[in-house]
Order: structure tokens, then sequence, then C-alpha cells
């Protein structure tokens, strides 16, 4: 609440009380305009298919009148002091940028009925310029933002849609609301305008004016503002050659002048349908606006509109002394900028059709009701594709929850947000930001990790049952498990992928440690020469201080959120630089250099392993031959493009084979494969059944992703913390390896993980050559990814001096982390409750050990309950932690900028478009090792076990043979 007494007219003082009041809280309102702002891109797509548009427009104000960077604002000699305020002194003037417009939302006729308006930016400094918006009529029909919003959803389109809108609005507001509404408008819309150099122009609401005032304002003609002609009828453009005329006989000028608030019956802050009238407020002169006569008609002048028809027009770029007031202008900020941000290609809407709405929830409750007897997967191939994307439809709903700590209540922006740099529209950043335009930071390094899931914060759980005794009776390994239908490139691949995604950043031991204690007579060494302890330490990770009240399990990812290939090119500008040389990713001898550790030398070399060694070279060597070939077509681009547009190809090539081969290997299923498959190629081209189904109830599924537009569903885009938690695959990695010859067969070596792993890496890597080494991970197969299964060599494993029980670890961080326990996680994914620990597991013994261990089946752990849970046929793992995947998988792609609006040929090249539309992990290999194309697998991914060689008697020939 504000006070202030103030001279509103020479000998008159009144006494002032102004307060904004909210609609609930300030997240209550920060969530309505993010729905109010979403109804308005709506409005857009509705006034571009009712007035066949080519493009998006301006939700309002579509059509310039005029448009000129030169005018001036220049602040009265004699200002009143009560009025002096931050920029607002006695004779400053400022350079001035004007657009007037017609109100609507097409580019109709200047002789159709509509309201005018005016958006006047204020240069005070580069780091400050306020936004000042009015239109010619002195009050809005619509109370508040709810009722702005909603009025115009109910006029965007034909007649028809417009009866049915009013309808709908009088159900709403009531009938009398909507009377006067359309009283408003149409007394507002039906006045004839002569010229907009003689029309009065009202704020919308109020703003705040120095500390302690509220004003409406108005820019009004000077009085000695020529008359003009008649308003014509037929000219489409008069206003616009009226107003040029004009100006070519000299200056036009408005007076631009503040009506302060009396009180909140007559000058409400919140109520924008009562006009502020003269006579309770008389406006007060402040400053003049001068429009000079611009160029007309020259190249600048015409390329001068067209620099402000893309400005973002938006009463909040301005300091926090003149911040709009009241609900509609609270609003203001979000809905204006997401419809710019629409107009200008930098978001993206995408709309169901009718049939899509209604058929598609019609199916949905009949799967809801098929599922209580048929599992999704025990359905024929048509309907469980269906079924899964009924399953999307409503995880995409229910299931996005974003995290960030945003803005509540709206703040000023001094500073008007920049026109996007070319530069970031044609390449990914390294550090993630601007791959969504329209909010820069999302998914970028920093961005917090979101939620798919409510978060169960239980402090007095974190140790209970004893995570330790956990791990030991369910987790360890006792005998190897294999998965027999894949091939360790699998287990080295998906860790590959996650370095990409998520990188929860650690404090060093010592520094915030989260202590674990240890059963009865037992002791651990936390660090490398340490003494035994009573308690495990485990580092903590770098949390995001929310402030009181907040739970401490909000976290910043380290690296970016997208599929951006960071694990190979870095996470900033200067790790990157570090990898490079000219265009090319630098290489030794065609290996990856090492450091002063013997670590490789890459994007992420933590958790390092002969298979990610064998990954990242793989990769490093396809980006330089990327280069050669972009440089062999492309002779007038320089390193810096060539080397961008190799990463770009190299990460797309990677999500590709991702979605197409290592997800379908892993869930080797007839429906999986064929899903996502669709998910980058759109359905099969010869199955029409399923077009026509995916047609009637999920048409944006009837095309790949990648000819898609950018769409975050229900929240912004970001990894989360339940998907990191599903990813805990640490059973794929088997303790003992052994080495083949790729041509022979002949046995090279036997190692351990330990052997493989670190430093080591570097050398079994060179000594065996890179053909050996994939040859014979492609020969073993991983782990299965089920209890007792966890690599010994993971049990005790050092890194950065800290001693670390890896499958301690990954129950303990899910806990902390706030991921609910393994019934809520299942009945938060819309799956049924177990109510027995028989219903966990189809092992008896393990049945068993869950009761004996945890007592209640609400308390089982989430990575032990996924490891438990009996996977359907054909899956690598369970149907549970599959819903997150369903819901994921898609998402990377979708939300990705250069996965869908940008993968085209103008930013790939059409090379790099031909080159992962005719590639993956097949004959990325055979690219690098041509050698191995006799022992890869004729109909199915590099991930399935490859053919083993049997050695035959020694070859003389094969004596020199190199690795």
């Amino acid at each position: 609440m504000r006070e202030a007494a103030l001279l509103t007219q020479p000998g008159r003082q009144a006494t002032t009380i102004w307060r904004e009041i909210p609609q609930g809280s300030a997240e209550d309102e920060r969530l309505l305009f993010e729905r109010l702002a979403q109804d308005m891109m709506h409005v857009q797509l509705k006034t571009k298919q009712r007035s066949k548009a080519a493009g998006i427009q301006r939700a309002f104000h579509a059509k310039p009148i005029f448009a000129s960077i030169d005018a001036t604002l220049r602040f009265n000699d004699d200002l009143p002091a009560d009025f002096r305020a931050g920029f607002a002194q006695p004779g400053k003037s400022y350079p001035a940028i004007v657009r007037f417009s017609n109100a609507n939302g097409s580019g109709q006729p200047d002789y159709k009925p509509d309201l005018r308006g005016v958006a006047l930016r204020v240069k005070v400094s580069d780091k400050e310029q306020h936004d000042l918006l009015a239109t010619n009529f002195p009050v809005s029909h619509a109370r508040d933002a709810r009722q702005f919003v909603a009025f115009a959803k109910a006029t965007a389109g034909g007649a028809i849609g417009k009866l049915i809108g009013l309808a709908g609005l009088a159900f709403r507001f009531g009938p009398a609301e909507v009377i006067r509404m359309l009283r408003n408008v149409s007394k507002g819309r039906n006045r004839k305008v002569r010229s907009v150099a003689l029309e009065t122009f009202w704020s919308r609401g109020a703003i705040r004016w120095g500390e302690t005032l509220a004003v409406r304002y108005l820019l009004r003609p000077v009085p000695s503002a020529a008359p003009a002609p008649e308003a014509s009828t037929t000219d489409a453009s008069y206003l616009s050659n009226e107003f040029a005329t004009r100006l070519a006989a000299g200056d036009v000028r408005f007076e631009l002048c503040v009506q302060p608030y009396i009180d909140e019956r007559s000058t409400p802050i919140e109520d924008t349908a009562v006009e502020w009238t003269e006579t309770v407020s008389p406006p007060v002169k402040v400053a003049e606006l001068t429009i000079t006569r611009p160029s007309v008609g020259t190249a600048e002048a015409f390329t001068n509109t067209r620099v402000i028809d893309e400005l973002a027009f938006n009463p909040w770029n301005t300091t926090d002394e003149f911040r709009p007031l009241g609900n509609l202008n609270r609003a203001r900020k979000v809905v204006y900028d997401a419809s710019a941000a629409h107009r200008l290609a930098y978001r993206w809407r995408t709309e169901a059709p009718l049939r899509n709405r209604v058929l598609g929830a019609i199916a949905r409750r009949s799967f809801v009701a098929i599922n209580r007897f048929v599992e999704w997967h025990k359905l024929p191939l048509r309907l469980s594709l269906l079924n899964l994307d009924a399953f999307r439809f409503v995880l995409r709903q229910k299931n996005l929850i974003d995290t960030e700590a945003v803005e509540a209540p709206p703040e000023a922006r001094p500073e008007p947000q920049s026109p996007i740099a070319e530069q970031v529209r044609q390449t990914r950043t390294y550090d993630g930001t601007y791959n969504d335009l329209s909010v820069p930071k999302m998914g970028a390094v920093g961005a917090t990790f979101g939620r798919n899931l409510k978060p169960a914060y239980a402090p007095d759980l974190f140790d209970t049952p004893n995570p330790v005794v956990v791990a030991e009776k369910l987790l360890h390994r006792e005998t190897f498990i294999p998965a027999r239908s894949l091939n360790i490139l699998a287990a080295a691949w998906i860790q590959f992928q996650v370095h990409d995604w998520v990188n929860h950043a650690r404090n060093p031991l010592g520094t915030n440690d989260i202590t674990v204690p240890l059963p009865p007579g037992m002791k651990w060494t936390n660090a490398v020469g340490g003494k035994p302890e009573q308690v495990m330490r485990i580092a903590g990770n770098q949390q995001l201080d929310r402030g009181p009240g907040w739970p401490p399990i909000y976290f910043g990812n380290a690296a970016s959120h997208w599929w951006d290939g960071s694990e190979v090119y870095g996470p900033n500008s200067t790790k990157a630089m570090m990898l490079r040389e000219g265009a090319k990713i630098r290489l030794v001898d065609n290996h990856l250099p090492v450091d002063i550790k013997g670590f490789e030398v890459t994007g992420f070399n933590e958790s390092w392993w002969l298979g990610l060694g064998a990954m990242h070279t793989l990769f490093a060597r396809e980006h330089n031959l990327l280069c050669d070939e972009l440089r062999s077509r492309y002779k007038n681009w320089d390193d810096e493009r060539i080397y961008q547009t190799a990463r770009l190809i190299v990460s797309a090539l990677i999500a590709k084979i991702h979605t197409v081969e290592w997800t379908p290997a892993i869930l080797a299923t007839r429906a999986i494969e064929v899903g996502l498959s669709s998910n980058w190629n759109g359905p099969p081209a010869n199955d029409w059944v399923t077009k026509f189904g995916l047609w009637l109830l999920d048409e944006h599924a009837s095309t790949g992703i990648p000819k898609t537009m950018p769409d975050h569903h229900t929240a912004p885009y970001s990894l989360t913390e339940d998907f990191t938690t599903v990813y805990r695959m640490h059973p794929l990695l088997p303790d003992d390896y052994c080495f083949y010859h790729h041509r022979s067969g002949e046995k090279i070596a036997e190692k351990g993980f330990l052997d493989i792993q670190g430093a080591n890496a570097d050398d079994i890597m060179r000594s065996f050559g890179l053909r050996n080494t994939l040859y014979s991970f492609g020969v073993a197969h991983p782990g299965a990814i089920a209890l007792h299964n966890f690599p010994r060599s993971l049990l005790k494993l050092e890194r950065d001096n800290e001693i670390i029980d890896l499958s301690v670890v990954d129950i303990v961080r899910t806990r902390r982390r706030g991921v609910p326990r393994y019934n809520d996680f299942r009945a938060g994914l819309h799956r049924p409750r177990i109510r027995s620990f028989e219903e966990v597991t189809a092992s008896p013994e393990d049945a068993r050990l869950l009761k004996q261990i945890y007592g209640d089946v609400d308390k089982i752990d989430t990575v032990v309950g996924l490891l438990s849970e009996p996977a359907p046929a054909g899956f690598g793992f369970s149907d549970t932690a599959f819903r997150i995947f369903i819901l994921m998988a898609s998402r990377r792609l979708q939300s990705d900028r250069f996965l869908t609006a940008d993968y085209r040929p103008e930013i790939y090249s059409p090379f790099g478009i031909d080159w992962i539309a005719n590639n993956g992990m097949t004959s990325l290999i055979l690219r690098h090792c041509p050698d191995l194309a006799s022992v890869l697998p004729r109909t199915q991914s590099a991930f399935a076990p490859w053919r083993p060689i049997v050695p035959a008697s020694p070859d003389p020939a094969m004596a020199g043979a190199k690795p």
C-alpha cells in the first residue's frame, strides 16, 4: 500500500492511498498468466486461420499505420515536484521510437471499424528504456486479464465461432458483463478516425510513478494540431497516407499527461473497466512527444519500419519506479512476451484437431478400461502402439513439473529483450542457451532438474532401512547375470549418453558430506589413504538455495539438458576450444590425447573406462571425417562453420542412433521398434491402418518428430530427477572382460573392470586398438538390469580421492533428492499400487528378503523396486521405468529446436541432412573400422550380439596383422 499527498491542480491537494490486490498468491497469478499466454497464442492461430495470413501476426495491433525512429520525448521545464521521478525530470529530453497501428490482429483496411493504438519506446540509455502503450478509447472493455483473454478467444474466429464464443462468455461471466464488454468495444471501434495525429490515446491500466504515486497516462494532440480531411471509405491505408502528408508539412506533436490515483472507487487499480474520468482526476501535462519528418519513401525508411515492426513492445520494459499496476497489467509481461515470441518464431504452439481431442479422449478412457485386464504389451501390435500413444499423452499432461525458480510477481525490465544473434539461431551454443529462443536459459548448463512426480522429501527416512544393508542384501552381484540380447557396446553407449544429459555437480569430500551410518561392527575408509570410520561419507551435491521453507532437493545440471553431444564437445566454449584444432577435434595418432593423470581429454571424462574411450574415439573420428566431407563440398566455408555444422550432424546422429537403434535393442519388442522408429521417421509408409488410427487420435504423431515444431507441452523443457533415477543402470557393466583379435578370434587378454578403468583405459585402447576393442565388446554380453547384479568393481571405487560404494550411492542419492519410493513412484506414473511383496518380484526368495528388510511395501526404494519388477517380454528393464522413457524419449526430441524446426538443410546443410538420414551405428562403425563388416549383425542393430569368430589354426599371414 502506498500513501502520498500530491498536487493534482494548482490549489487542489488530494490524499491518495493505492494498493494492488492480487488474485491469490503471486504463484497462483503466475500460473494463471501462463495459461492466459497459451490462450493468446491460440488467438493468434485462430486469427491466422481466419485471415488466411502467411504467418503468425501480433495478437493485436498487427497492421502498422506509421512507425518512426525520429521521435523525441521532452519533459516540461516546470514539471511539478510530485511528478519528478527517475527519468522524468524537468527539461530532460530522450530519443524515442513510435508505432501507430490498427488494433485488430489481422491486416485489415484502415476504413474498417477498429480501435487504434500507439506504442512508444523511450531510450534513456542503453541500460534503461521505457515502453508506453495506449489505445484511442479511455477505458478497457475487460476488468482483468482473465476477462480480456477470454473475450479475445471468443471473438477471434469466424461468425459462427464468435456466436459460440460469446455464448460461452455469457455462461462464464454473465450476460450483463458480456453486453457491457460488447458495448464498450463497439463504441470504441465504430468511431470515425480522420487522423491518428488527432486522436487521444489512453493507457490500459495504471502504472507506478516514482516512489508513491499511481497514475494512468494519456497521449493527446497539442491544441494547435491541424485538422484532417474526412475519413476515407475506400483507401485501405488512408490513415498512413494522411499521417505521411501531415508530417511532410511539419512535426507532429502530442502531450503526455498523467491522471493521478484518487481513491479505489473512482480510480481503481485492479478493475481496468472503470474509466478514470477527467472530472475526478484531471490530466496533468508532464511532457511533449515530437515526431519529426523522416526520410519518407527511402530504402532506409522502409528498413526502419521493418525493424520497428519486429520490436516486441511491453509495458514491463521499464524500471521499477514506473512498473505497471493491476491484474491486467501484471499479466501483460508474460502474455505479451509469449505473443511476441510466437510471432517472431521464437516459440511455437501446436493444437490438436477437434477429432483428436474428442476421439483421443474416448480412446484413452477405453485403454484405461482395457489395461485393467490386458496390459499394453500383450495387445495386438497396432492396438499396443495406440495404447502407448495414449500413455504418452497422459504423461505429458500430468507428469511434467517445472522446478525452475521463476519470476513471481513480475518485475520491471529496463532493458528490452535484445534481438537474437544470428549465430545462436544457426548453431548450438556450448552451454545450451538459446535452444529455446523465447527463454534462452531453458535447458542450459545450470538449469534446474525438473520432476515427473511430486517430490517426497522425507529426512526421517533417509537412513531407513539402512542403505548399506539394502545394497548388500539386494544389489551386490553374487554371480554375473547376462543380458543375452545385448552386447557391451549397449552398456558403454548409455553411459556415453547419460554423460551428455545429466551431471549433478559434487562438493569436495569434506564439504557438506552426506553421512550414512554403518551397520554394527562395520567400518569404511572414505578417502584414499584415510583411516577407517564408523560412517560412510559421500560427497554432497551442490544444491540450489531456494530460501526458507524450501527443501534442499533442487539441483542445477552441470551439463546442458539438450541432446547436444556435450560429452564429446564440452559444456562451455573454453573447454570446446581446448579440444579443437581448427575445425577438427584434436587427435594424436588418431586417438584422443591424454591429460597429466592419463585420462583421455574430451568433453566429459569422469567415471572413465574403455567402453567410453571407444565411444569418444569413434565419434571424434566421425567429427573429423565430416569436417573433410563438408570442406570438399562447401569450399567457401571457414573453420567455424565447418566445425559447428559437423557438431550439429554428430549430435543429431547420436540422437537418431539412440532413438531408433539403442532403445529398440534394450526394449526388444516389435511395438517399441515401430514406435521409436516412428518417433524419428514417422509411422511405416505402407501401414495405412496405423496411420489412419493416428490421424484420428493423434495427428501430431503421424509424422516423425524432426518434421514438427518444438513443443514443451505442459512445462518448460528440462531433464528430471526421476529420469536420472531410471537411468541408474550400473548392473549393465560386467566385472570381467575378454579381449579378442577381430580377424582371428584369438584371445588377446583377460582384464577386470578396474584394469580398463580410469587412466588405464588409454593404454589398453592404444595397445588393443579400436577394432579389437569394439569386436571384443560386440561379442560379449552386458549384465542384466536386475537385483543381485551390481558390479563388484563398483563397490569400492576410487574417484577424486574419494572411495565410494556406488550401490549405496544410488540409493542415498535417490532418497535425498526427493524421488518418491517405489509404490508412490508407480502410482504417480498411473500404474496400480502393489499390495504385497510377492507382487513386486517373481522370486519368492527376493520377496522374502524385501519383506525382511523393508517390512512395508510402501518403503521399498525406487531403485530396488525397479530392479525387482518383472519386465515385459523382451524388455531390458521394468514397465514402470519405461513410463519415464516413453515420456522423456520423445520430449528430448520434441523440445529441441535443432531436432525439430531447425532440423533442415539450411542449418545442417543438404549433405548433413542426407548423412543423418542414411547412417546409423553400424555404418558409423564400418566407416572407421571396415574390417568388422563380416561380424556385425545383419538384421539387428550394432547393440545386438555380434558374430564371434571361432579361432582357427595359426595363420602365418596373420603374424604381422595390426590391431
